[in-house]
């Protein structure tokens, strides 16, 4: 196949690449991160209708992919570890902690980690799922496997996962700017929440 041949045959695959590709497709839905997403005109709900801490049944269909995503599954767990630990000594909070193989060998990932981390739990009373599991890195840097502490030779950042909440906020039933006392709206937000950390190069030598 001759040079020219090839490049006709590339030009019409990218034409109907593009044929295919939804209209309004943009660069920006692609990268479609830590921002709000309306359909159509928003209700407002009023107290009546939900209560505090509800959101609207047919903006729950996700409900079960929440359920399975780990910032939401880990929730229940990490309530019932704390309330287990309320009247034990508290942990240091996030020093960087010493490796010691023997001791963690039978602990979670994130205790066994050469960039360990810890979970808490975020709450947003104007969100839904309102409680998340997220990820705090304990070390700048990260652990040297040999020695077992920290070294400045690697950094530890965080792994992010997007998710898609839904955002409550005042509006008004009449129409206005004044929002109506009890009354609320909600939108679609993808939010990036930190699952855990990894080590990495540092950008510039230290």
């Amino acid at each position: 196949m001759s040079a020219a041949m090839a490049t006709a045959i590339a030009i019409v695959m990218c034409l109907l690449l593009l044929a295919w590709l939804p209209t309004g497709m943009t660069h920006q839905d692609l990268q479609f991160r830590g921002k709000t997403r309306s359909h159509g005109t928003q209700r407002c709900y009023s107290a009546e209708e939900l209560s505090h801490g509800q959101a609207p049944p047919h903006l729950l269909t996700r409900s079960a992919r929440w359920e399975q995503a780990l910032p939401v599954a880990l929730v229940s767990t990490l309530e019932a570890t704390g309330h287990r630990r309320q009247h034990e000594r508290p942990q240091a909070g996030t020093q960087c902690p010493v490796l010691r193989p023997e001791e963690v060998l039978e602990a979670d990932t994130h205790q066994r980690s050469i960039s360990p981390w810890k979970y808490r739990v975020d709450t947003d009373k104007n969100r839904y799922p309102q409680k998340l599991a997220v990820a705090e890195c304990l070390c700048r840097g990260c652990i040297n496997a040999k020695t077992g502490r920290e070294t400045a030779a690697l950094n530890s950042v965080q792994l992010l996962q997007s998710l898609l909440v839904l955002r409550r906020q005042p509006c008004s039933q009449d129409g206005t700017a004044d929002p109506t006392p009890g009354s609320f709206t909600f939108h679609t937000e993808f939010i990036r929440v930190p699952v855990g950390c990894t080590c990495v190069l540092p950008r510039s030598a230290q």
